[in-house]
């Protein structure tokens, strides 16, 4: 299919995952523009054919489909709903998908009022990390109509390996909430058996070979344990905003009535390590410097 046939993109936020996902696009030939907050981070894509926009609005009055990957709900909020934003200046009919991991509450609002703009939107926050963001592996969980989110395929299968429709307006953000979830769960079993591991005098390499291949395997194993091992700390998914996602999902739990004690002792955890000079910045995976370092007490 010639770039000429396909829909014209807009996509904002070109951070970690953000300019991956956006050159996945420009790859297979979709028209694009984008706008980051901090225009560096753009540079490679610019320099690779796409075309700069001086604010999300004014990229979204240009495209048929506009996507975004932003830090916080707030940031959400106000790339859709200002009086400037994208709800108020994109073309009718545009589809708007927005990938950060957000409220459920706020993805419903932001689907109502581009409803009433003659415009589909879809919640489709995302799981896979800078490793699935630029290897286009990531996971994609879409909340929004039939048809919006058959309009959104083509785009996703340039950037994922699996997607999924999972309800409504709402219902994406949802699903990644479960995801996060779980993958607190895995990250503090992960971390911990290590740090036994450690202390029992167990080679890290050999431990990893020997119960990643069984039952305690995981993608979170797989993919941090090496750079546990390495002292590689560096962000494929930033403590700051898993403390953000976790927050969430503390708060969504709350509101439905249910108790999550693993979820919130996480949570905790991860704040303490965001206490740390620098921990706010650093990958998911410094989880280990608060065992490592024995920050933490009985």
């Amino acid at each position: 299919m010639s770039s000429t046939s396909l829909p014209i993109v807009s996509f904002i936020g070109t951070g970690v995952m953000g300019a991956s996902m956006a050159g996945h696009l420009l790859d297979a030939g979709y028209p694009l523009i984008v706008f980051n907050r901090t225009k560096t981070r753009a540079d490679g894509l610019l320099a690779a054919g796409a075309r700069w926009a001086e604010s999300a609005g004014e990229a979204a009055a240009q495209a048929d489909v506009v996507i975004t990957i932003v830090g916080y709900p707030a940031d959400v909020e106000s790339v859709y709903l200002d009086p400037d934003g994208i709800v108020a200046q994109a073309r009718e009919g545009a589809l708007l998908i927005d990938m950060t991991t957000s409220t459920p509450s706020l993805a419903v609002r932001i689907a109502q009022a581009a409803q009433d703009r003659g415009l589909e939107a879809i919640d489709a926050p995302v799981s896979g990390g800078d490793v699935g963001a630029r290897e286009g592996t990531l996971t994609i969980m879409a909340g929004g109509s039939d048809a919006a989110f058959g309009r959104a395929v083509p785009l996703f299968e340039c950037m994922g390996r699996a997607w999924t429709h999972v309800g409504g307006p709402g219902a994406g953000q949802h699903t990644k909430m479960a995801n996060q979830i779980a993958i607190a769960g895995t990250m503090l079993g992960m971390v911990e058996a290590f740090s036994y591991a450690s202390a029992a005098g167990l080679d890290a390499q050999t431990t990893l070979r020997a119960i990643g291949a069984g039952g305690a395997g995981s993608w979170s194993m797989a993919n941090y344990v090496p750079r546990i091992i390495n002292g590689d700390f560096a962000p494929g998914f930033f403590v700051k905003h898993f403390i953000k996602d976790l927050g969430i999902a503390i708060g969504e739990a709350r509101q439905m009535g249910i108790v999550l004690p693993g979820l919130e002792l996480a949570e905790r955890l991860y704040r303490r390590l965001a206490e740390e000079d620098g921990g706010a910045e650093l990958g998911t995976q410094a989880l280990w410097m608060l065992y490592e370092r024995g920050l933490l007490t009985r």
